[in-house]
């Protein structure tokens, strides 16, 4: 490889909300992206490769292709109640894209550099108020599922590592951005003045702003040194009832409902209300000492950055 040529990045995953806005930035810091689908036509703007993680199947150009991979795939846990049968899809989506990837990089042909793996914060489960660095143990009560998805989505990505690919899992935190994920969802009853924290308010909300999320993915595939396990999550995490709040004003609308009760989101979400009721307060200091820099490191001024034209 001449030095000229751009480097290439395969991102799985790459037609959601992380995957799509990373490779903007990754064509337009000079790389040449591919995105692994399982549904290639849909993705046109980019060279695509076909695969089917639950048959196993995968294009064999696919990994020669890269220098770097970036692996996102997985069915999202916030699209639909959590069925026993929704529950096996989030769980295999996950598993079965990471042993397929695992097999084609046990042959070495391939000349890929590093391997970024997403995670997600679910793992350290529900913990409160206390400060959750990389070192905190998974959080693995059986009744968690997505501590338990997080997790075994870790130990899938371990044997990557074992071959010698240099290998890194950001835990990624509440990604907000006005396209999709948790925060329209959150905006629109704010938005019909009909806002209010969720349960009690006091559980935390570790959240990054879309961009910062996909610089960060960008800063671990162009420097050597990460490696291992890291919190995606901007400096300041937050109580829900600060963000309502924060979010309130920067939409300049009101406050005036009481809290949404925890049983009530039980009633109309089922378990899948873990996901805004659990507390998570996830430290940044690992990102930071790698000197990484957040663009969007308070809340404030991520929401503003969003939502300032309105």
């Amino acid at each position: 490889m001449t030095e000229t040529s751009p480097r290439k990045v395969l991102i799985t995953g790459g037609t959601g909300l992380i995957g799509t806005r990373l490779a903007e930035l990754l064509i337009d810091s000079g790389y040449e992206v591919a995105l692994l689908s399982r549904e290639p036509a849909k993705s046109s703007h980019y060279r695509s490769f076909r695969w089917d993680p639950r048959a196993g199947t995968i294009d064999d150009a696919a990994v020669l292709y890269a220098d770097y991979i970036v692996n996102l795939a997985g069915a999202s846990v916030s699209d639909g109640k959590w069925t026993d049968e929704r529950k096996r899809d989030i769980m295999s989506s996950r598993l079965g894209g990471l042993a397929l990837l695992h097999r084609e990089l046990a042959n070495p042909r391939h000349h890929v550099q590093a391997f970024i793996s997403a995670s997600a914060i679910g793992v350290y489960g529900d913990t409160g108020d206390q400060l959750l660095t990389e070192e905190t143990p998974p959080g693995l009560p059986t009744h968690d599922f997505l501590a338990d998805v997080a997790h075994q989505w870790e130990l899938a990505a371990a044997p990557i590592a074992q071959l010698g690919i240099r290998t890194v899992v950001p835990r990624i935190g509440i990604v907000l951005s006005t396209e999709g994920g948790a925060l329209p969802q959150i905006a629109r009853p704010v938005k019909l003045g009909a806002g209010a924290a969720l349960g009690s308010g006091k559980q935390y909300m570790s959240w990054i702003h879309l961009d910062d999320i996909c610089r960060l993915f960008i800063a671990m595939l162009e420097d050597s040194s990460w490696q291992g396990t890291y919190n995606a999550v901007a400096p300041n995490p937050v109580t829900n009832q600060e963000f309502t709040k924060e979010l309130a004003e920067v939409l300049h609308r009101p406050l005036i409902l009481p809290k949404v009760p925890a049983f009530g989101l039980k009633l109309a979400m089922g378990e899948m209300s873990d996901i805004v009721l659990a507390s998570q307060r996830v430290s940044a200091a690992k990102v930071l000492a790698q000197g990484f820099r957040f663009e969007y490191p308070e809340l404030r001024g991520a929401l503003e950055a969003l939502y300032g034209g309105e």
